[in-house]
């Protein structure tokens, strides 16, 4: 298990100059645009605008903070208002956003096609493991990522002074009890994934992934 604090975050704008972004977790860790099998991040947006191209990856936003926006993809709108829907979309689509009322905050997550999958789920109380998201190809074998594919699971919290505990067989006690302030994030590689779920006192975003094999230090 890794704990990601929201303050040790550093911000990176945008090249339209639209808002900017913050990394929450990527595999492989520290990758840039061109090798990450997924990331997640949180991007505070200011304007109106296009999003940049993203061709051969699966995109899931989810507004997080704010009034909502309405997102047009290949011409087609959508509106996302505030209250924590996932929408999935592909990044290489033409895509734009509008602001309804002010400035939001998307929680972004990105999978390159044939290499991960991932849902979206928001849980306040209880959240127990359902289907794994869809199987992705394995990746060709390296030193690096190991021969076969492996889960993991990535909780952001949504609200401040979260309590979130990870629940182990029917009958056992909490486990892993943590405190998260608005923003951070736990991390758990796919073999230590909590067997019995979650439990949660606030509002989180629990991030399901499939895809190469989690290194987490």
């Amino acid at each position: 298990m890794r704990i990601l604090r929201a303050r040790g975050r550093t911000a990176a704008p945008w090249s339209n100059g639209g808002g900017v972004t913050r990394e929450v977790a990527a595999h492989p860790q520290g990758a840039g645009w061109d090798g990450f099998a997924w990331r997640v991040s949180l991007a505070d947006v200011t304007r109106d605008g296009p999003y940049s191209p993203l061709p051969g990856v699966r995109r899931i936003l989810t507004v997080v903070d704010g009034a909502g926006l309405e997102l047009t993809v290949d011409g087609t709108a959508r509106l996302l208002p505030g209250g924590h829907r996932p929408f999935a979309f592909p990044g290489g689509a033409a895509t734009a956003s509008r602001l309804l009322d002010g400035p939001v905050v998307n929680l972004n997550v990105m999978l390159r096609e044939g290499r991960a999958a991932a849902t979206v789920e928001i849980v306040r109380g209880t959240w127990a493991p359902g289907p794994p998201p869809s199987p992705v190809p394995s990746p060709v074998p390296s030193p690096e990522s190991g021969p076969d594919p492996v889960g993991g699971l990535l909780v952001v919290a949504l609200e401040g002074d979260t309590r979130l505990a990870a629940l182990g067989d029917p009958g056992e006690p909490e486990k892993a009890v943590v405190r998260l302030e608005r923003f951070d994030a736990v991390l758990w590689p796919g073999p230590d994934a909590p067997p019995g779920g979650l439990r949660a006192d606030g509002t989180v975003a629990v991030v399901r992934l499939a895809g190469p094999p989690l290194h987490v230090t």
